[in-house]
């Protein structure tokens, strides 16, 4: 199992109403949890600025707190549907908190980097909203200054799931955050750029300020990245990319992606201007614009508009659609007026022509005809020619016009590509879908079905196999269970409950480890068992490093712990505990085995043989070898006994007695 660092805030109360029940995310000023408000009984998000943020004298800290909570009064005040929205405030441990709508869904960022880039009336559908949301602020005098991806939340549509981001509802978070701790960091550091330098307007990079024209640079820069997949600079160093903004024009997104319409690139350029008096006024006005461009693609494009892929990178979507949107189809909110129909009075119906008098001109030239034998084979011959050419045409209206549909499914694409073409059928490629059988991309569908008469030249709609559905077990690991089992069972498995283990990292009831581990392949509906911390285990390992083997065997009896002895080779005296498994301090439950490694002992030498040796040259010999020596009787005569014996084996430094006479 993977270790990881116990977050404290887990299981926390906050301002005795805020319960912290999981991490969701941590960026660069702050970390956010889900938590239940114990007191509506209601999840919500809470934020917490990180340590570092606040400054760490005691009158910049309160600076800083007296500043964010006026920001946070002003964004609490914003109220839109496309701004998350701001409940509460406080502080915790000393650092300022915000309690805000949560919204289950994913960010931009989040979108990018599966998708990498958008289609034209997803990019649009989304900056739209968010422009709704930043042109609110600006209306309330609150400049957002960090508008990027991550701050742009993309909740689930109405009509169900994020997949379908022209449908979905777009938020956006984090209004005045930056300056509030923008503003603490300048009165002791000057000015600091807190903006991402990704986005960053060339204005705040020169000269440290921020208007509402600020936010609609950010914006364009967005766009941009949503259109190609990339945002328009990089560099080493964050320095060397935020002067770029200031130093060269934005590119026209179409040269990047080919074939995207003019309107996108003039779009994109107005808002990026490097010159703040070039671009729209503000994030309404911008928006003002974007709806406009959306009802020029759809007048260009009635149906839809392919756009061809950047070469050598796929994409998740073959092509890229501009479809008509109507100012009518936009939320309220979003709606531009609606003009005065310029369409004229019809004009009058002509006039039917006088048929009287035509039934006797007829009469007249059937009478003339007949009167002659010239004139009736002429009739004769004319009756004949129609005939044939209504059974001609009876023939190919009704059967030869018409050929059978080919075999399709079951075969891939570039097969049924290939049938189709010998068979002159047009191919159309319908919604794709997951099959557990069918190899991507292999025809599962075809409309009409095959042997079915088909029109020559016509279309034939194939349903092609995405393969097997396999999705990532996500990381609950750290989240109590009830929104670990939430998050599972969003994306369609089936959870379980495990045995739960002692951990002495996590606290009781969240979850400590998957089966499968997180990360895996698995297909919908699959069983994932999360194993539960129970928490620290009620017995604490002792530290016996040093003692000796007879007060460990006691010291573990008391606590009903088993010993396993294992003995090492150690200068260390014999029986001396070396280490031990687990460490001291581990929480472990009763009976369970601790590992000891023992000393041996000094390895044993060899006591040489110095009797019949002159006394004092003896205790030489022997004291160059590490032995205590001791002498008795007259050390100045020869050796006669010895104590230990020649050629004993004893530990080092065991004593040596001579008796010499």
């Amino acid at each position: 199992m993977d270790t990881q660092v116990a977050d404290t805030l887990l299981g926390s109360l906050i301002d005795g109403r805020y319960r912290i029940r999981g991490r969701v995310a941590r960026g660069g000023m702050a970390t956010v949890y889900t938590a239940t408000d114990e007191r509506l009984e209601r999840t919500v998000a809470v934020k917490i600025i990180h340590p570092t943020q606040a400054p760490e004298a005691r009158a910049r800290i309160a600076n800083f707190v007296a500043r964010f909570t006026d920001e946070a009064k002003t964004i609490a005040r914003l109220t839109h549907p496309n701004v998350v929205a701001v409940y509460d405030q406080g502080t915790h441990a000393g650092l300022p908190y915000l309690v805000m709508e949560y919204v289950r869904g994913r960010t931009l960022r989040d979108v990018l980097a599966e998708r990498r880039r958008l289609n034209p009336d997803e990019a649009l559908a989304i900056v739209e909203q968010m422009l709704a949301a930043i042109a609110a602020a600006h209306r309330s005098g609150l400049v957002h200054r960090d508008v990027k991806p991550e701050n742009v939340l993309v909740a689930e549509a109405p009509t169900g799931g994020v997949a379908n981001l022209v449908d979905s509802v777009v938020k956006v978070a984090d209004f005045g955050l930056a300056r509030a701790v923008e503003a603490s960091a300048d009165e002791e550091q000057g000015n600091q750029l807190m903006a991402t330098v990704a986005y960053v307007a060339p204005e705040l990079v020169t000269e440290g300020r921020a208007d509402p024209r600020t936010d609609v640079y950010s914006a364009g820069i967005v766009l941009f990245e949503m259109l190609t997949g990339r945002v328009p600079y990089d560099g080493d160093r964050p320095v060397d990319v935020a002067w770029q903004h200031v130093d060269r024009d934005v590119p026209a997104p179409s040269t990047l992606v080919p074939g995207l319409p003019s309107v996108l690139d003039d779009l994109v350029q107005r808002a990026t201007r490097r010159d703040p008096g070039a671009r729209p006024a503000d994030a309404g006005a911008l928006l003002t614009e974007v709806q406009v461009a959306r009802d020029r693609l759809g007048d260009a494009n009635s149906h839809t508009a392919v756009l061809r892929p950047v070469s050598g990178e796929p994409l998740s979507q073959p092509t890229m659609v501009v479809a008509t949107v109507r100012p009518a189809d936009r939320p309220a909110w979003a709606r531009l007026p609606e003009g005065a129909s310029n369409q004229g009075p019809g004009r009058r119906r002509a006039a039917p022509e006088p048929t009287e008098g035509l039934g006797s001109r007829l009469a007249a030239l059937r009478s003339t005809l007949l009167a002659s034998p010239r004139g009736r084979l002429a009739v004769a011959a004319v009756v004949v020619t129609l005939g044939l050419v209504a059974a001609i045409g009876g023939w190919w209206f009704g059967v030869g016009r018409y050929t059978d549909a080919p075999q399709l499914v079951s075969l891939s694409k570039a097969e049924a590509q290939a049938q189709a073409d010998r068979a002159g059928i047009t191919l159309k490629y319908g919604e794709p879908r997951f099959d557990e059988q069918a190899p991507k991309d292999s025809v599962l569908e075809q409309s009409p079905a095959s042997a079915t008469k088909i029109v020559k030249g016509g279309a034939i709609t194939l349903t092609l196999s995405l393969g097997p559905e396999r999705f990532p077990v996500p990381d609950v690991i750290g989240k109590e269970f009830e929104l670990a089992e939430a998050d599972l069972v969003n994306v369609k498995l089936v959870v379980a409950k495990g045995a739960p283990r002692y951990d002495d990292s996590l606290p009781a009831g969240v979850v400590l480890d998957t089966s499968p581990k997180v990360g895996t392949e698995v297909k919908p509906g699959a069983k994932i068992t999360l194993i539960l911390s129970r928490g620290r285990a009620p017995v604490s390992v002792p530290n016996l490093v040093g003692k000796s083997l007879a007060e460990a065997r006691t010291t573990l009896a008391q606590l009903n712990l088993v010993l396993v002895e294992t003995y090492k080779d150690s200068d260390k005296p014999r029986d001396e505990i070396l280490g031990q498994s687990p460490a001291d301090g581990a929480g472990v439950e009763k009976g369970t085995q601790v590992k000891l490694d023992v000393s041996k002992g000094p390895p044993a030498i060899v006591v040489p043989r110095v009797i019949d040796l002159p006394c004092q040259q003896a205790k030489q010999a022997l004291e160059a070898q590490g032995f205590p020596v001791t002498v008795v009787v007259n050390p100045n005569a020869v050796v006669r006994i010895q104590v230990p014996g020649e050629n004993s084996q004893v530990p080092p430094g065991t004593p040596v007695t001579l008796t010499c006479f």
